[in-house]
């Protein structure tokens, strides 16, 4: 099992003997081998595994739930795969060798997971205050008809009219959005003459300069290509939503052009949606307002590349029929 697990130092209190063990945010547990439990509850190696054999002959625990393989270097330069346990194992072995370093443990173990949820959750939240304070300030911009510059005035040009609640964003928080279940399939294949076609007509909507739309390499070109990819006869992303989405993403990511990225990426998305026929709900509404596309889109500019999926699902839920 790959791992990125943090190690944490216990101390004991009796005599300030300090043990290693791995935090498992993810999981919200703590890994140790059977080694690193004898050392612990200062006990002879083959009482600790005596001890854990009971506890799973016994039903106590169930063995696949709460042991995992790590890569371990030895000594000798040499990486073997280790057999580790994790919390609920090393508590259950402390007490039935009755020593009172198990309940120590416990509480210490069960506050640092607690501090490391509370940071996690406080990290998340703090971002999407941040996100809402962005879609609230450029709404209550567009009421108030204020003059905006530069990209932020484009994209709200490239977005009026649009209606669509941010109920989803809620869950970009807890990093649980999931991909809807029933998506549509995609009647346009976009290409990439008719994307830069689009683009052309964005620059005279705009009367922008020669830099916006200027190519700066050949990434916006490898883009329009991956959104009808194949992979062993089968279409890498089948949907309109996962195609739209997925241009959305790259188009803003790869910084393509040398002006106008941003803009271009929005127009682009709202035209893939209106050439699929996709860009309406069936009560006549479009699918996503302005503020939430605008959101976004700063949301992707300003992501790291492991939140992709993450992005990409919340796009796709916003303009999946399921969520009219």
């Amino acid at each position: 099992m790959k791992t990125k697990n943090q190690i944490i130092v216990f101390k004991q209190s009796s005599d300030n003997q300090e043990f290693d063990v791995m935090l498992d945010k993810d999981n919200e547990t703590f890994w140790a081998s059977e080694q690193d439990i004898s050392k612990l509850f200062k006990r002879d190696r083959t009482v600790i595994g005596r001890h854990i054999k009971n506890i799973f002959s016994e039903n106590e625990l169930i063995k696949n739930s709460v042991c995992a393989k790590f890569a371990h270097t030895a000594e000798d330069g040499k990486t073997y795969q280790v057999t580790y346990y994790n919390l609920d194992v090393i508590i259950s072995v402390g007490y039935r060798v009755k020593s009172k370093i198990a309940t120590e443990f416990r509480i210490w173990a069960n506050k640092i997971i607690k501090d490391h949820l509370i940071k996690g959750y406080t990290k998340n939240e703090n971002r999407l205050i941040q996100l809402k304070k962005t879609i609230q300030l450029i709404t209550r911009t567009v009421k108030n008809n204020t003059i905006l510059e530069d990209e932020s005035k484009g994209l709200i040009d490239v977005l009026d009219g649009y209606t669509k609640a941010l109920d989803i964003l809620d869950d970009y928080d807890y990093q649980r959005v999931e991909k809807p279940t029933n998506t549509t399939k995609a009647i346009f294949k976009i290409n990439y003459d008719e994307a830069i076609n689009a683009i052309d007509k964005l620059r005279v909507k705009f009367g922008a300069s020669g830099l916006f739309g200027n190519q700066k390499d050949e990434s916006f070109k490898s883009s329009i290509a991956v959104i009808d990819q194949t992979f062993d006869g089968n279409l890498l992303y089948p949907s309109i939503e996962e195609k739209a989405a997925n241009l959305l993403y790259l188009v803003v990511k790869n910084h393509s052009f040398t002006d106008g990225n941003k803009r271009i990426a929005a127009w682009l998305f709202v035209w893939y949606l209106d050439k699929n026929n996709f860009l309406y709900n069936t009560n006549g509404t479009k699918k996503v307002n302005n503020s939430t596309l605008v959101a976004l889109t700063l949301m992707i500019a300003e992501s790291h590349p492991k939140e992709k999926d993450t992005l990409i699902n919340v796009i796709i839920n916003l303009i999946n029929s399921e969520n009219e």
